[in-house]
């Protein structure tokens, strides 16, 4: 009989009473105001959060990197400032995109409608559109982390980040 006692004891105190649970949600209400308030997340910290997230969508598809200049092409003799040429892959898709100093330009394959979106820190880059050929530029080069974002009828696609 004691151990049935026992046992009822201990599913009950594993439970928390509903007045321990409003008193840990103002607990916790309490804590995150103190730390808004003493130490408050840096805005650009928020914003490369925010952005963060916003990848996190569950209906886009990662291209790959599938070749990358820097460490596939053979190094030419004598060739200084060449563009750093780069390929991802996302299914039927494939998207080219040269980097130089002063911009980048790519194209998408097949060709195709596009809005292509340069995600580099915590600035978003204005929204470029493909033309018919599937062609894209844009006048300044991503600096540090980057990746593209491309939106073509219902998909999406995010290439690989990379560092400039």
């Amino acid at each position: 009989m004691d151990d049935d006692l026992g046992d009822d004891v201990l599913d009950f105190g594993e439970q928390a009473l509903p007045d321990e649970e409003f008193a840990l949600d103002l607990l916790e209400e309490e804590l995150r105001q103190a730390t808004a308030i003493l130490d408050p997340v840096p805005a650009a910290l928020r914003q490369i959060a925010m952005e963060a997230f916003a990848l996190h969508d569950l209906d886009s598809q990662i291209a790959e990197l599938s070749f990358d200049s820097v460490v596939d092409a053979l190094p030419v003799r004598g060739a200084t400032g060449a563009p750093r040429m780069l390929t991802f892959h996302a299914g039927e898709v494939t998207v080219d995109v040269e980097l130089t100093p002063q911009g980048l330009m790519g194209q998408v394959l097949p060709p195709r409608s596009a809005r292509i979106e340069v995600l580099s820190g915590p600035q978003a880059g204005s929204p470029l559109t493909t033309d018919d050929m599937g062609r894209f530029t844009c006048d300044t080069s991503p600096a540090g982390p980057f990746a593209l974002r491309l939106r073509t009828g219902g998909q999406v696609i995010v290439t690989d980040w990379l560092t400039v």
